[in-house]
């Protein structure tokens, strides 16, 4: 009977250390399952050619400016940036003797965090562009007044399809500006 019972007892034992030991494994192998990332996209470049239009009162394009520039879907790109213009020296001191501060006028555009959505590209896109504005009246010493059209903003661009991203009206016309960006995927 003593030898039953001392049986009995290590059967006992035995299975509640396998089952335990079991039960260990089946969270191990659980763990990388959880931490498992998902499989990320396959990184593509695109080509941004963009034409930054003036408009005249007509709606008509009065005068263009083309940009390009590559950026790619990989998530840890740095931004792709064009920066063009010149540093304009504007009279800060309105007496005899000039004192002169330099303004920074032209186009900076920002185009980052690209990817992939529906099959369309979705980006975070930012324009600066400044400039001098004519003065009215010539024989008056003004200072010069600086123009600027500023926009910022999460766009979706049809692949291989101009499209207007951003637009404003000019303060000093009757016109407008627009910005009209076409992404094209590179093989």
């Amino acid at each position: 009977m003593r030898k039953t019972t001392v049986f009995f007892c290590l059967l006992v034992l035995t299975l509640t250390f396998a089952q335990k030991a079991t039960a260990q494994d089946s969270d191990t192998t659980a763990k990388p399952h959880e931490s498992a990332k998902p499989p990320e996209a396959p990184t593509h470049f695109y080509r941004l050619d963009m034409v930054l239009e003036q408009l005249g009162p007509d709606a008509k394009v009065t005068n263009s400016r083309s940009y390009a520039i590559t950026i790619s879907t990989a998530h840890n790109d740095a931004n792709a940036e064009i920066r063009t213009g010149a540093r304009v020296p504007v009279n800060i001191n309105g007496g005899t003797t000039p004192q002169y501060q330099y303004q920074d006028v032209g186009v900076s555009i920002d185009a980052r965090n690209a990817h992939e959505a529906g099959g369309k590209l979705t980006l975070n896109l930012a324009a600066d562009v400044s400039s001098v504005a004519a003065p009215k009246d010539p024989g008056v010493a003004l200072p010069p007044v600086m123009n600027q059209n500023k926009w910022q903003g999460q766009v979706l661009i049809p692949i291989g399809k101009p499209t207007t991203v951003f637009s404003s009206d000019d303060v000093q016309s009757k016109g407008a500006m627009q910005l009209v960006v076409t992404a094209t995927l590179l093989q």
